[in-house]
């Protein structure tokens, strides 16, 4: 008789998932299969000394870890919310899911930002067994992003969004006021990283007659520059102005705490009913709503990334001798000054310095 697992048989599994009917006595030895199989253990822990109850326990495990592992085809998905250790994804088919990162990932030392994986990145997820979760196991290549230095750590850069067609910051000219410095920044950062960027003015229905005429100084310098600007009065639902623009493009809505932004979103999709705050009547500040950036389906067509407020813009990774590269109302006059490695500073033939003189760069900006 032979000592060894029946013909077709080469697992342990095998030999006890035989169909009963083919369970047939051998002709060579007068045994059923599952007779020879039985033989095949007593063989096999009497040759090795191990604990066969053990050793198919051993087995069970790995051959389920394999199974989930190799059978799990990983899914294409898109971030739309992101709270730090958690993200919402939407997988090709419409589910959404919520999902954690890989160990590989939060070790990986090319990743250089505050936060790996941004609202709005291409990410592969595994989903989790008898879970309604899922592990995302790669994220793939950016098209562009847009950076400010982290709240938590100045000299990090923080991912806002990814993968967008434009940047929309709000701002308001009271209650409260975006500094000019503020706008200057961000559309500075947008330019380094070549999103198109719109300027919105919200709150217009507090206005008062200098802060239109502010405003109508702000259009003639930034319009000229090609930028979009518009106005609007989200709390009066004046916002149709603003909904063209956002029309089927994936948008990035940024801004000062308390200019508005929820009360945006909450226009453009009623039902989301996100909560909003008064500013501070102490600080004529905003005070923190959004907590986390989150990415919103518009019923017109397009996307929209709502984010948290911000008190500051920090500009990061940009140098200094590079930074009027950025200026797009001063890029005509880069290389023509004396200097090739000028700041525009105090040097002598400094050419952007002389268009400021003569009115062709806005002072301010300057």
């Amino acid at each position: 008789m032979s000592l060894g697992p029946p013909e077709g048989a080469t697992t342990r599994a095998q030999c006890e998932n035989i169909d009963p009917r083919q369970n047939n006595i051998s002709k060579e030895s007068g045994f059923t299969r599952r007779d020879e199989c039985l033989y095949f253990d007593a063989f096999f822990a009497i040759s090795f000394g191990i604990n066969l109850c053990k050793l198919r326990l051993c087995l069970a495990k790995v051959c389920k870890f394999t199974y989930s592992k190799f059978n799990s085809r990983p899914l294409e998905a898109i971030v739309y919310k992101s709270t730090g250790s958690w993200y919402l994804v939407r997988t090709e088919n419409g589910k959404f899911i919520n999902c954690r990162l890989a160990g590989k990932l939060k070790l990986d030392k090319n990743i250089s930002s505050s936060n790996p994986i941004a609202v709005g990145d291409s990410v592969k997820i595994i989903p989790e067994k008898k879970q309604d979760t899922a592990v995302i196991t790669e994220i793939g290549e950016r098209e562009n992003y847009i950076v400010r230095s982290s709240p938590q750590q100045r000299v990090r850069r923080h991912v806002l969004a990814s993968n967008i067609d434009q940047a929309v910051l709000l701002a308001t000219l009271r209650f409260p006021v975006t500094s000019r410095g503020l706008i200057d920044r961000f559309l500075v950062t947008a330019a380094a990283y070549h999103i198109p960027a719109v300027i919105a003015f919200n709150k217009t229905d507090c206005y008062r007659e200098k802060e239109w005429e502010k405003l109508e100084a702000f259009r003639l310098v930034y319009q000229a520059m090609g930028y979009n600007i518009c106005q609007i009065s989200a709390q009066n639902g004046m916002i149709d102005e603003l909904k063209v623009l956002l029309k089927g493009k994936k948008t990035l809505l940024a801004g000062h705490s308390g200019v508005g932004k929820s009360t945006v979103i909450n226009r453009l999709l009623p039902e989301r009913k996100i909560k909003t705050q008064s500013v501070s009547e102490w600080s004529g500040k905003g005070l923190h709503t959004t907590t986390y950036a989150e990415m919103f389906e518009l019923p017109f067509g397009g996307n929209i990334i709502d984010t948290p407020g911000i008190r500051e813009w920090g500009i990061v990774d940009i140098e200094e001798a590079e930074l009027s590269h950025y200026f797009i109302d001063m890029q005509p006059f880069i290389g023509e000054c004396k200097f090739n490695d000028c700041l525009h500073v105090d040097e002598p033939g400094c050419v952007i310095k002389k268009a400021v003189a003569e009115g062709q760069i806005d002072f301010d900006r300057f």
